[in-house]
């Protein structure tokens, strides 16, 4: 009688990232160096006559006290300190090499906006398995005008950006190290040892995502969001793998094997360090709330130390009410309060940048425009010609993750939507287009992504040559051709709308009419 058998299960081939190391970093360092020239070239200007501006006047004073008052922000001209102490402490770090001026709390932010287009192209040079699209990603990031002026001002939303898009960098490395120790496992006949698969070690680059999450969180609260949708990603993404290598319980086995040491990097890491980002508060004597607690002469609201909690040292829980003004703080600023701001905007038009965001304007004394009256700006404007195609993009990503089950899309929307729906959930809310920054890479790496299907591979086919059958092969191909051809455009299309906007994005000297001429939509206005 014939025998017969399961046949094998299939394998998926081994592809553990990119194999162009030195190619993948020339041109990594090559765009890197071209986006600190244009985020460092006159970093120091504008400001009101040597002052910060806009909301530079909150942060690059704190920065200045952290540095001088023993590592806290005493915010004499509020009385409260809204956001945790991250941000201050890294322009503090620019305020400390270069002074109290536009070099000293910009410095930290056109750090941050230039090694950001660094992550990006790395990591979607990994995502494409593709140097080139990797490239693509950078050029695009660097002619972005959102991230742009976020790294030209000591505002905070830049590092929560370079933050977040770092973790998320860790994850996909993770991914790819998690594949490589399954697929040695496979090799060495471990997977069938039992129903859950094998354990999978330490994972470094997952641990780095949760200190990571953890700095975003110590930036400002919604980096929580980041650390939800990259949890559930992480997750999933073992899920794959143990189903991808043949594992007989792929969802139990996750369970055992990767949930616990998940919730231990991507939450537990993350809370210690947020913690250990407020050290500075904890060592001092005057920072604000400090000593709520358990102090009789408190000077607002004295709390005792008894209660259900009173099993949680003192600092900590005055940690908890220091942070319960803040957030009151905020949820306090709300439309039906009848709090309003010229320049508000809501999340529904963030991902086309609809209403951009106004940092400086002067018209009184201006010149250098070649005209008797001139006017200088710097407005937060994501570069039309990548965020006005969100969501034939956002469509596109979609598409190829539920009928391609394309798992880099899936990745880059679980980013972008961090950033992006929690914020319809307190629509009442005053909200400003610069809570979009974070939007900002994901929207570039999905783009460079679809930007590499519509360039295809590069097929090298067989044509006659002769009528003998002798045949010349032929690279590229008329396919991968337009596609570059397109690709190309495009990305001078982007280039040119970028050079449009810098005067409005630098504070350039510009006449009035040339300044409405730059304000294509009456949203912008």
């Amino acid at each position: 009688m014939p025998s017969w058998s399961s046949p094998a299960p299939r394998r998926p081939a081994p592809d553990f990232g990119p194999t162009d190391r030195l190619r993948g970093w020339l041109v990594t360092a090559f765009l890197t160096a071209i986006a600190a020239v244009t985020r460092f070239t006159m970093l120091n200007y504008p400001t009101d006559a040597g002052t910060p501006v806009f909301d530079e006047k909150h942060y690059a004073p704190q920065g200045w006290q952290m540095l001088n008052g023993g590592g806290v922000e005493d915010n004499p001209g509020y009385g409260l300190v809204v956001h945790p102490p991250v941000g201050k402490q890294l322009i503090a770090i620019g305020e400390a090499m270069f002074g109290y001026n536009g070099w000293g709390w910009r410095f930290a932010s056109a750090m941050a906006g230039t090694i950001l287009i660094l992550l990006v192209i790395r990591i979607v040079r990994r995502l494409a398995r593709s140097t080139l699209i990797g490239a693509i990603a950078g050029i695009l990031l660097i002619a972005d005008g959102t991230t742009f002026v976020s790294s030209r001002i000591g505002m905070l939303d830049i590092f929560l950006a370079f933050f977040a898009t770092a973790a998320f960098g860790c994850l996909i490395v993770d991914r790819d190290e998690v594949r490589a120790r399954m697929a040695r496992a496979d090799a060495e006949g471990r997977i069938g040892e039992t129903p859950w698969g094998p354990r999978l070690g330490v994972r470094w680059w997952r641990f780095g995502a949760g200190i990571l999450l953890g700095l975003a969180c110590g930036t400002k609260w919604s980096g929580v969001y980041f650390i939800v949708a990259f949890g559930l990603l992480s997750v999933c993404f073992d899920v794959a793998a143990r189903r991808a290598y043949g594992v007989r319980n792929p969802w139990f086995g996750t369970g055992i094997r990767d949930v616990g040491p998940a919730l231990y990097a991507l939450v537990l890491i993350p809370l210690g360090v947020y913690l250990a980002t407020y050290w500075a508060w904890f060592a001092s004597e005057t920072g604000i709330d400090r000593y709520m607690v358990g102090n009789p002469s408190a000077p607002t609201e004295p709390i005792g130390t008894g209660g259900y909690f009173s099993w949680i040292p003192d600092a900590l829980r005055s940690l908890w009410y220091f942070s319960a003004r803040a957030l009151e703080f905020h949820e306090g600023l709300t439309n039906s309060a009848g709090n309003h701001h010229p320049w508000e905007s809501k999340p529904w038009t963030w991902p086309m940048g609809l209403r951009p965001m106004l940092y400086y304007y002067a018209d009184n004394g201006v010149s250098g425009c070649g005209q008797t009256q001139c006017v200088k700006a710097v407005m937060l404007i994501g570069t039309p010609a990548i965020w006005w195609l969100a969501f034939p993009v956002i469509a596109w990503m979609l598409w190829r993750t539920v009928v391609r089950r394309d798992w880099r899309y899936a990745a880059v929307l679980v980013g972008y939507g961090a950033a992006l729906l929690p914020w319809f959930l307190t629509l009442d809310r005053q909200m400003y287009y610069f809570y979009a920054v974070a939007l900002a890479p994901f929207l570039v790496m999905g783009m460079a992504l679809v930007l590499g299907d519509i360039l295809g591979p590069s097929r090298r086919i067989a044509v006659p040559r002769s009528p003998v059958g002798t045949y010349l092969p032929v690279s590229p191909d008329e396919r991968h051709a337009l596609g570059l051809l397109a690709v190309c455009l495009y990305l001078a299309l982007v280039i040119a709308n970028f050079i449009w906007l810098w005067p409005i994005l630098t504070a350039l000297p510009i006449t009035p009419g040339n300044w409405h001429d730059h304000l294509w939509l009456p949203s912008w206005r």
